[in-house]
């Protein structure tokens, strides 16, 4: 059984954002929740970028996924671990979150 992904709180990625901490934040909704939302700096998991990740990526790349409200990202982390990331966790709460606690201009849906 893979192991529980570790997450992030939206403070802690906040502040890893802002310290310009290296971090690839990928958000891993459909395209078109993507285009309705999104914390800014993030990119959207596409095929072509998840096949570039597998071929080219350092394993050590420290990877935020978010979605959400976090079961998603949670998922999507398993799967990068099993392929031999290392440094993969998902955002606690998702979007949701995020704009809870960091940046009310995202806005929250249902």
């Amino acid at each position: 059984m893979p192991q529980e992904p570790s997450t992030l709180s939206p403070e802690a990625l906040a502040e890893r954002l802002k310290k310009g901490e290296r971090t690839e934040l990928l958000d891993v909704r459909s395209e078109p929740e993507y285009r309705l939302l999104h914390i800014e700096g993030a990119r959207a998991a596409t095929r072509k970028l998840v096949d570039e990740m597998f071929s080219s990526w350092p394993k050590d790349t420290p990877i935020v996924l978010c979605d959400h409200f976090g079961p998603r990202a949670e998922d999507a982390a398993r799967v990068l671990a099993m392929r031999g990331f290392t440094d993969v966790k998902a955002l606690e709460g998702g979007l949701d979150a995020w704009s809870q606690a960091v940046d009310p201009l995202v806005p929250r849906y249902p």
